[in-house]
């Protein structure tokens, strides 16, 4: 759980320290991707760009633990 916890927490910092270039990134504005704005009202729900994160964290994960 620790090495689980240090290793999220490098994840993180290397995602804040990289976030000018990685804002760049078309992730949340792929097509799929719910985007509503109305008068006075926003709302956005990336699908496309949770199910692609879901897949990649899922292959990453079986990879590290063989």
């Amino acid at each position: 759980m620790q090495r689980l916890l240090i290793t999220l927490g490098l994840i993180l910092l290397i995602a804040g320290l990289a976030w000018p270039w990685l804002r760049r990134l078309p992730f949340g504005r792929l097509p799929g991707d719910i985007h509503i704005v109305r008068e006075g009202f926003s709302f956005s729900f990336p699908i496309v760009t949770c199910l692609i994160v879901s897949v990649v964290l899922t292959l990453l994960l079986w990879f590290f633990r063989r």
